[in-house]
């Protein structure tokens, strides 16, 4: 792993940004290629922007380019208007940047009494509404718009800057001139973000880099009960009336496909898309799952987990789960019969809190007794400590309920972890991997949605 060094002279308080760090500049030059083939686009060439420039690294707030204009003398002039029209962008932007930096200070509370929520819920909220303004609107599967990609990438690049002065120290051997060897005192960037973070932005290319190549697209979207090839895009030729999406959809586009269907060459490039997005979805729930279980758990959550996990998670499932020789959660899910997302969810909810019920007891018996310990002993031979085996099946069975449910909303276990959690590194990570989780699930079902036009319009024929 790379190592970061501190350097007195780089730095007054001692913490250098990260020597992987770049100019936002050089991410422009990303955006401005975002047609390029698809297999460039998948490229892990991605630096992050050193704190110091990331605040303030559009060009908005650097010294205006004018843009010349052609005089009889050959020569560059630029206008008045261009001035104005300058100064008055550079103006917007900064005082736009002042309200954001003064609510991650003041926590959110605007009257400034100090009433307001920690560093870390402040950043997690400001990713989560940065994220709901950029793509909460975007309903098709179409390139962003360049105002805000541009908007994405520099309040990202400033919200994750903090990451930068979030280090560790360790001690490292140094040889002086005279031959001594020392022990100095060094840092790094902490562990979990140096692996984490470049990751989440790669991934974020990506799924920028999916939308922009669906320019100039066969298919087409017209609002739901506008059928018509003009309702949103002019195209030539009739299409046919596809089936209509389900009732609880019914605020999404419906997306058009032309009489003949679909070229080879782009359903092709939709399936690419969604193998794409799908081992992107994979990776960000990744590390938002391995974020969440390294979150510290709130002593409000321990204090209403009941007194048996039995009673919790029901008769049914505890007598299967403790008397099958071979545990099978697939099985087990498949005779629940769950119907609905807010049945998972709440099911998830009953599992996780029987779960931490079972281990909070199987470390209690450590506690016991030298008696107590030797007849539990003579009770537990040969089958393993009840508590431990319940609560690992009921682990196996909450992966498997979320891996049957992948839109399934955040159980109560992680909301309370997000609400009461204070290290700011953790909430940038899980922020930044659960909109991206919910983004790339959003392209799936788009990707899905077109192509089960197509499926659909083909098997008319």
């Amino acid at each position: 792993m790379e190592k970061f060094p501190i350097s007195d002279q780089n730095s007054d308080v001692g913490f250098p940004p990260s020597s992987s760090s770049m100019d936002l500049n050089d991410q422009s030059t990303i955006s401005e290629t975002s047609d390029q083939s698809p297999a460039s686009v998948y490229s892990f060439s991605y630096s992050r922007t050193i704190s110091d420039a990331s605040a303030f690294s559009d060009n908005s707030f650097c010294t205006p380019l004018a843009i010349p204009a052609r005089q009889g003398t050959g020569k560059y002039k630029m206008t008045n208007g261009d001035k104005v029209d300058d100064q008055d962008a550079m103006d917007s932007e900064m005082e736009m940047m002042k309200e954001r930096f003064a609510k991650l200070l003041l926590g959110e509370d605007m009257s400034g009494s100090g009433k307001g929520v920690c560093t870390a819920v402040t950043i997690s909220n400001a990713i989560t509404n940065l994220y709901a303004t950029v793509f909460g609107q975007n309903l098709k599967l179409e390139p962003l718009s360049p105002e805000k990609t541009a908007m994405w990438r520099r309040e990202m690049a400033c919200l994750v800057s903090v990451c930068d002065y979030i280090v560790e120290f360790f001690t490292e051997s140094q040889t002086l001139q005279n031959g001594t060897t020392i022990e100095v005192l060094s840092s790094r960037q902490r562990s979990d973000i140096y692996l984490n973070l470049p990751a989440l932005q790669k991934l974020d290319m990506m799924l920028l880099d999916i939308l922009d190549s669906f320019r100039d697209t066969e298919f087409w979207y017209a609002e739901k009960g506008s059928m018509s090839s003009n309702s949103n895009r002019s195209r030539p030729g009739s299409f046919r009336r596809l089936p209509m999406q389900k009732e609880e959809k019914w605020w999404l586009p419906v997306p058009c496909i032309p009489s003949c269907g679909l070229s080879e060459k782009a359903r092709r490039h939709l399936q690419n898309s969604r193998e794409c997005a799908n081992q992107i979805h994979k990776a960000a729930m990744a590390i938002n799952s391995t974020v969440l279980a390294e979150m510290e758990i709130p002593q409000s959550y321990i204090d209403t987990l009941p007194k048996s996990g039995k009673a919790s998670i029901g008769d049914m499932i505890y007598r299967y789960m403790y008397s099958a020789d071979k545990f099978s959660p697939e099985h087990l899910l498949d005779c629940l019969q769950i119907g609905s997302e807010h049945d998972a969810l709440e099911l998830a909810d009953r599992i996780e809190a029987s779960m931490y019920t079972w281990r909070r007891k199987a470390c209690l018996t450590y506690s016991k007794s030298s008696w107590e310990l030797v007849k539990d002993l003579i009770a537990e031979t040969g089958k393993g400590d009840k508590n431990t085996i319940l609560a690992e099946r009921a682990e196996t069975l909450l992966l498997s309920l979320k891996q049957r449910f992948p839109e399934l909303s955040q159980t109560t276990l992680d909301t309370s972890k997000i609400q009461y959690n204070r290290d700011v590194g953790q909430a940038v990570l899980e922020s930044y991997s659960r909109v991206l989780e919910g983004l790339t699930f959003n392209i799936v079902a788009w990707i899905e949605d077109v192509l089960f036009a197509d499926r659909s319009l083909r098997s008319q024929e």
